[in-house]
């Protein structure tokens, strides 16, 4: 801005004010706060930083928690892993963008990445909880706030927010810094909001889809993948009208049955296309998809990638050419 004012431009001046940072810092160690923005931040705000593993190979990562703040994790790359909390095995398998992990303090974590990864974690401390807490329901928490459940969250809202923090550059460090802290505090609220708010639900009469129940539609939904599974043939696999299915599908699963089945097709998708040799159009149409634009699209939104790059990223070069 002060450069605009003179009539004489220095061309190196223009040069670095013309370039973007990232507004995030990268972590030299999985979720490590050992980052230049944490020696700067106060117990009011939140941390955010990123880590990413490029390499094609496997790596183990693990972490003994921190004291102070929970940490949020947020995924912005489809991968596959297994992940340990507290000593629980909680994931084996894939996992696909925008799913949302949340670890206590002082929780212990482990992960074996099989593939790149892209992860957002945010350090969020007690006093956050609580001002997050007040402001969403007008009265302060007795005790401290503990998000104790560690199971995966897939919140179409908080991803949305991922994505915008994950983006985010600036040449202005006042002004990304008030970006971060609005976005970063709006992923708090939502969170703590789902916490709250997730026990009365339980009461309004819905239950959740049975095991027995829960197992017959997976079963369906696999040997059906290449078909046009609507959720009335979802909900008919189980002797269940679309209303309930769908209701107690959610409640027992965390995300909508389309959602899930879209999740599911493109899990297929990857294996086929980790493992065959079949052009992309083929394994579109094997895994239930009409064409193979829609199929990319599809796959660009839950992976980050279309279908050709991801193959190429994880895979050997295999002859043909596909256009993903």
């Amino acid at each position: 801005m002060i450069a605009s004012l003179h009539e004489h431009h220095d061309p190196i001046a223009n040069i670095i004010q013309s370039r973007r940072y990232p507004a995030i810092d990268l972590e030299a160690r999985w979720r490590c706060t050992n980052t230049p923005q944490a020696h700067t931040q106060s117990d009011k705000d939140v941390l955010v930083s990123r880590w990413t593993h490029r390499e094609k190979v496997p790596v183990v990562v693990s972490n003994q928690g921190n004291d102070k703040s929970h940490c949020v994790g947020i995924n912005m790359k489809c991968t596959s892993l297994t992940f340990t909390h507290a000593g629980r095995r909680l994931v084996d398998g894939s996992v696909a963008v925008g799913a949302v992990q949340v670890t206590g303090p002082a929780v212990s974590v482990s992960a074996a990445f099989e593939f790149p990864a892209d992860v957002l974690h945010l350090f969020v401390p007690q006093p956050v909880l609580k001002e997050r807490f007040e402001d969403l329901f007008h009265r302060q928490h007795t005790g401290d706030i503990l998000l104790a459940n560690p199971d995966l969250i897939l919140d179409p809202a908080v991803e949305g927010l991922g994505r915008a923090l994950a983006a985010s550059q600036t040449n202005d460090a006042a002004l990304g810094k008030v970006f971060i802290d609005s976005v970063s505090l709006a992923i708090v609220s939502r969170l703590t909001a789902r916490h709250f708010t997730a026990i009365p639900k339980k009461t309004d009469g819905a239950a959740a889809l049975p095991g027995w129940r829960l197992n017959r539609v997976l079963d369906y939904v696999e040997n059906h993948l290449s078909e046009n599974i609507s959720l009335a043939d979802m909900a008919q696999a189980v002797g269940l009208t679309r209303m309930h299915f769908s209701t107690q599908f959610r409640r027992a699963t965390g995300c909508p049955p389309h959602e899930f089945l879209l999740r599911r097709r493109i899990d297929h998708a990857q294996h086929l296309l980790r493992t065959s040799k079949a052009r992309v159009i083929e394994i579109a149409l094997s895994c239930g998809f009409r064409s193979q634009a829609h199929f990319s699209t599809v796959f660009k939104r839950f992976v980050g990638q279309t279908p050709s790059t991801w193959r190429a990223m994880v895979a050997p070069v295999r002859g043909g050419r596909d256009a993903g």
